[in-house]
């Protein structure tokens, strides 16, 4: 009775309380949010989703997003994915904003990635925690993505996206990391930006206590449940559209490079 709630957080909190994490209890109400979550995809067009990795190897916030992905994906969706690792450090050149995207001298590497952000329904961007931040790696993605900004072009598009922030860390960090990152994609003008973090207790995924992976099975269930129900649904808040607005005012009062406001022009917003 209590796995076949509708009420999954809560769900969750009593089976734990009443019978304990590993009890049969806990487990079917895990699965029963699976079952609910297969149920809801029925009819349900696909979804295209990017997955965006801080750093190579497969440690504990790889294998978070596995649960994620494992509870997300279905059968229509289209999805595909990219390590930030190799990307060369931005120089601060300012080619992208000041001239042209496309004379980036490190487009090559990173135009494959942007495109399929930018195609993408979902965006997930994980890292693990690396001393109270992202990854270097990641964060080096982040600058190339500068001329991106609410600031300078923005992607209409990106309106209509969800994402989801992922982190880990054997102690403390991975809160502070999955908001940074929200915040970057924020400015990129993402409207719904998901968060899965959790400090594990561990420096390797084998060593992670069962009850915490449980923790972490059910918290990427209730979102990927919450992604694929608000899929095309999502609408920007009262910060981003003054935000917005505040920005096409900027452009409007020629305060920003004619690069961008001939932009802003060509997409009609001033």
């Amino acid at each position: 009775m209590i796995g076949a709630s509708n009420f999954f957080e809560l769900s969750v909190a009593t089976a734990i309380a009443l019978f304990g994490m590993n009890s049969p209890a806990a487990l079917a109400t895990t699965e029963s949010m699976s079952v609910s979550f297969q149920n809801c995809t029925l009819g349900d067009s696909g979804m295209k989703i990017t997955v965006l990795h801080g750093q190579k190897h497969h440690g504990s916030t790889w294998n978070t997003t596995r649960l994620l992905l494992d509870a997300l994906i279905s059968q229509e969706d289209e999805h595909h994915e990219f390590c930030a690792n190799d990307i060369p450090d931005c120089i601060g050149c300012f080619t992208c904003i000041m001239k042209d995207e496309e004379s980036c001298p490190h487009r090559s590497m990173t135009k494959p990635i942007i495109q399929a952000i930018e195609q993408a329904d979902v965006l997930i961007v994980e890292t693990p925690n690396y001393c109270m931040g992202m990854t270097g790696q990641l964060k080096t993605f982040f600058d190339h993505m500068a001329y991106r900004w609410m600031s300078h072009r923005p992607l209409g598009e990106m309106k209509n996206k969800i994402a989801v922030a992922i982190s880990t860390t054997a102690g403390a960090g991975a809160r502070v990391v999955t908001k940074q990152i929200a915040r970057q994609l924020f400015w990129w003008g993402i409207p719904k930006v998901y968060r899965l973090n959790k400090a594990i207790a561990a420096a390797k995924w084998d060593d992670v206590k069962p009850e915490t992976k449980l923790k972490l099975k059910q918290k990427a269930a209730e979102i990927a449940i919450k992604t694929r129900k608000n899929h095309g649904r999502v609408r920007r808040g009262l910060r981003q559209k003054f935000l917005f607005k505040m920005m096409a005012v900027m452009q409007k009062s020629g305060l920003g490079t004619p690069k961008d406001a001939a932009y802003w022009k060509d997409q009609g917003w001033i």
